[in-house]
């Protein structure tokens, strides 16, 4: 039952991410003169040029993609795979049919800003489940699961090739508004991967480790780990804390710290996701008259 519920939010995840990516497309890409990256670009090009539609030529040119996709990625990111790009040519169909305007009175700032918010978060979303929208994003996933390249590295190259083609049907200044599409897609698409806040680690060393990790789970409410570690110098064994926390906490975890031991050492670290039981970034309600009374 829990898998069952586990892969239908993976499809709604990917049809709202595939449906906003569409959106975006449509609304500021196409309504603006914009030019697009990757597999979609190549099929912008294609509607300039030869007036073919993108949703057709989407799924079209994804074809033999999604066929390499499926045999180096696996069968759960091969449906996927599947889902996204045909959903991306169903709503490419829809939004061309029934647009919805929004007016940015020709701004094409404003218009390449929210064209990559809409393709980065759109495209994130189908990403962040295991999935794909086709097209170079095959690709990036492949970089991504051997080599280790970010998707939106790897993206952002793809589509500065794709750009360069795209000059047969747009002028340089069109061309550097898409630009800036790019680069903002490629952040919005990691922020989105590693999630709507980056967390923090924080190691602590202290010859009094564990009075910092009662206090605070006490006060913040947050789960410590302890780890053994001795000193390179000294040789001495020493308990080191690790916990994590919301970028907020910082300065109310070195509070503590200090407190107790002003000497201890802290390091802070990021933190790209943090899941499984024990770690939430809902910030726990605290009583202000508890917290002073957990440090006297």
């Amino acid at each position: 039952m829990e898998e069952k519920k586990f892969y239908v939010k993976d499809v709604l995840l990917i049809l709202a991410g595939t449906c906003l990516y569409a959106f975006g497309l449509v609304t500021f890409n196409i309504a603006n003169d914009l030019a697009e990256g990757g597999v979609t670009g190549i099929t912008l090009i294609l509607r300039a040029l030869f007036y073919i539609d993108p949703a057709y030529s989407t799924l079209i040119i994804n074809i033999p993609l999604i066929l390499i996709g499926g045999k180096i990625l696996g069968k759960h990111s091969f449906y996927y795979t599947i889902l996204g790009t045909v959903s991306l040519s169903v709503f490419l169909w829809l939004w061309q049919r029934w647009p919805i305007e929004v007016n940015l009175d020709h701004d094409l700032l404003i218009a390449s800003l929210l064209a990559g918010l809409a393709a980065g978060i759109g495209s994130g979303l189908v990403y962040r489940v295991g999935g794909t929208t086709g097209g170079t994003d095959v690709v990036a996933r492949i970089l991504e699961k051997n080599y280790g390249i970010s998707m939106g590295r790897s993206l952002l190259i793809f589509d500065i090739l794709v750009l360069i083609l795209s000059l047969s049907y747009i002028d340089v200044k069109r061309m550097m508004y898409t630009l800036i599409v790019s680069f903002v897609f490629s952040r919005v698409v990691d922020s989105v991967l590693d999630g709507a806040y980056a967390a923090k680690g924080i190691l602590v060393i202290s010859d009094h480790t564990e009075d910092i990790g009662r206090v605070i789970m006490a006060v913040l409410e947050r789960g410590v780990t302890y780890l053994d570690g001795q000193g390179g110098y000294s040789q001495v064994d020493k308990k080191v804390l690790y916990v994590v926390v919301s970028p907020s906490e910082i300065m109310e975890i070195k509070r503590i710290v200090h407190e107790i031991d002003a000497k201890a050492f802290i390091s802070v670290i990021n933190v790209h996701e943090a899941i499984g039981e024990g770690f939430t970034y809902a910030r726990p309600s605290k009583k202000i008259f508890k917290k002073k009374n957990q440090l006297t």
